[in-house]
């Protein structure tokens, strides 16, 4: 697809590739001994990583766009966005095809900052395991998620991809978040009933829904709803009923649909995320993405709002 009608998803080779070992070369040994090693292991196919799964899912939801709309380029575009060195590239090359990914485009950055070239690839999505980038992408605007790997292995849907959302500082701002901080659950809760028809500002990743959203509709208009292989969940900590209201509003106020919404009052969601077996679950907070993971879930943190405040202080 041209880069401008696409939806560019941009991964880096260690959120797409399992680099525990070579990572730990890297920073015992050095970027040289690093380099040599990844030469020397060029023909060894590399273990799939925490994003592997998901590139997977979305490359089957291109595949089905391109049966029913063959001429039209809005689909999924998988750019690898690494600050790898060039040299390395080659066992990149290998192990994608080995695994018959379509990723065409690679960005190999030689140990600079990738933030830049996310902004020239007018990147939807940045997914790395290295947190600091994706606080700078954050930070430049980009919907940016650090990837954790799972504690356990799962079965992945093959034919439909099951994206899960948290809501507030994820698709909503951290507006409620703050009041919740800072002036305890009473508070937020008569906050969100009196402000319950006032949508809440927009968050990192609405956008990436949208996104997800205009595809489905794709498939809704040739009759597909039923069928359709993109699966969107909300699971909020939040209470149905005493601030699920405004968060289901503001969706609407959006024009944009959530294929299924779990309100879960506090309780952990772990246990939920194991029923859905997303390909990705994005959360704001750390003890979240650590209940996700122990259970078997891929969970992605997004640096952003009050959260990150308390998570660095405790």
């Amino acid at each position: 697809p041209k880069p401008q009608h696409a939806i560019t998803v941009a991964v880096s080779s260690r959120a797409l590739f399992d680099l525990v070992e070579e990572r730990r070369i890297y920073e015992e040994q050095g970027v040289e001994k690093y380099v040599e090693y990844q030469q020397d292991n060029e023909n060894v196919t590399l273990k799939p990583g925490p994003a592997f799964h998901f590139v997977k899912a979305l490359e089957h939801v291109n595949a089905r766009l391109l049966e029913l709309y063959p001429d039209d380029e809005e689909r999924f575009d998988i750019v690898l966005m690494t600050n790898n060195h060039a040299q390395v590239g080659v066992r990149l090359i290998n192990s994608i095809n080995h695994y018959g990914l379509t990723i065409e485009r690679f960005c190999m950055t030689g140990g600079k900052s990738p933030v830049g070239y996310l902004t020239a690839y007018l990147t939807n999505l940045y997914l790395s395991a290295d947190s600091e980038k994706v606080q700078e992408a954050i930070e430049a605007g980009i919907a940016s998620a650090t990837m954790f790997s799972a504690n356990k292995d799962v079965a992945y849907s093959d034919t439909q991809l099951r994206v899960a959302f948290d809501g507030d500082a994820v698709l909503f701002s951290d507006e409620s978040e703050q009041i919740v901080k800072e002036q305890g659950l009473d508070r937020f809760f008569e906050h969100e009933q009196l402000n319950e028809n006032k949508p809440l500002a927009q968050g990192p990743l609405k956008g990436f829904l949208e996104d997800l959203g205009k595809l489905q509709k794709k498939f809704y208009a040739k009759n597909e709803r039923l069928n359709c292989p993109i699966r969107t969940f909300l699971v909020t900590a939040r209470s149905a009923a005493s601030s699920g209201a405004r968060v289901l509003k503001t969706l609407r106020s959006w024009g944009l649909e959530i294929d299924e919404a779990l309100f879960l009052a506090g309780a952990p969601k772990g246990p939920i995320l194991v029923k859905i077996r997303p390909h990705i679950f994005f959360d704001d907070q750390m003890f979240h993405i650590e209940g996700a993971q122990k259970l078997g879930t891929i969970a992605a943190h997004v640096p952003y709002g009050i959260a990150q405040k308390y998570h660095k202080a405790a």
